[in-house]
């Protein structure tokens, strides 16, 4: 059986585009519930897959909106996937492990069945990172014959099954997080990377750790971060601080050593050589 941190250091030296998102958060999810039977999450992912490829083949569209409704109706119908609201906060939401077991999850973490089906089947489809709650946009062909095409891209709230979201609900939504003077904006809806939605998947567990001064656990999820995502500098720096808070003063400093060498100039690399060299007296 592989090692799981030994496939997501594998997976970290992969190009976005090859990244397998389920598999990786398959992985993830095996290092924090080595109790659940990953083997039979991995069967259900396969499944859940060739089920999409004949539902799709059925389709007699492929505009944006039949896709849509065809993979709500999977994932959300056939599959009972839905977002958990009645434990919104409970860690297992994140896990992907427990979220297949269990048929509910957070968002990003429905989002990556969504993005699995999806890719599965050639469409393009990718999250967005949008401000407390995730959500993909999945694109379609537009529909022939009309003197204005269906809209090649929608934008689903998975956490809802999926209900497509336009930009007055976009905007209600953004209003519910950042006040109700907040206004859409280009970035709000910018793509998100395959390595990117799983760092966003994890950083709910590292949340939760933190918040609950579980700084070990927060210094383990940190670290399994990296190993997906090795040049990402604030997880670096996120990794040296915890190494300084538990006491592990060369760990400390192979953090902020490369974070330096992620970042050589400005504030960060000013500060990262700081603490370098704190710490370095310290060992002497």
């Amino acid at each position: 059986m592989t090692d799981p941190r030994a496939a997501l250091d594998a997976i970290g030296q992969l190009a976005d585009v090859e990244i397998d998102i389920a598999g990786a958060a398959l992985q993830l999810a095996r290092i924090d519930a080595p109790e659940e039977d990953w083997q039979a999450a991995q069967a259900h992912l396969s499944e859940i897959a060739r089920d999409a490829a004949a539902l799709a083949a059925e389709l007699g569209s492929q505009d944006v909106a039949s896709r849509a409704g065809a993979l709500a109706g999977l994932i959300g119908g056939r599959h009972r996937y839905s977002g958990d609201t009645d434990s919104y906060d409970d860690v297992q939401n994140a896990n992907l492990l427990h979220v297949i077991r269990r048929r509910r999850g957070l968002p990003v973490a429905l989002g990556i069945i969504w993005l699995h089906c999806s890719r599965t089947l050639g469409w393009t489809a990718h999250g967005l990172d949008f401000p407390g709650h995730f959500l993909i946009a999945l694109e379609g062909r537009p529909i022939r014959g009309r003197v204005q095409p269906a809209p090649q891209q929608a934008v689903l709230d998975v956490f809802a099954g999926g209900v497509p979201l336009d930009a007055a609900a976009l905007e209600g939504l953004l209003r519910r997080v950042q006040g109700p003077s907040a206004e859409l904006k280009p970035g709000v809806l910018a793509p998100m990377s395959a390595r990117r939605v799983l760092l966003r998947l994890q950083e709910n567990i590292r949340t939760r750790r933190l918040m609950a001064e579980d700084f070990e656990g927060g210094l383990a999820c940190t670290l399994d971060m990296l190993r997906l995502a090795p040049d990402t500098a604030p997880l670096w720096r996120d990794a040296a601080v915890l190494h300084e808070r538990a006491g592990q003063v060369a760990a400390a400093i192979r953090s902020w050593t490369r974070l330096l060498e992620l970042n050589p100039e400005g504030e960060t690399a000013r500060r990262a050589k700081a603490a370098v060299n704190e710490l370095r007296a310290r060992l002497n």
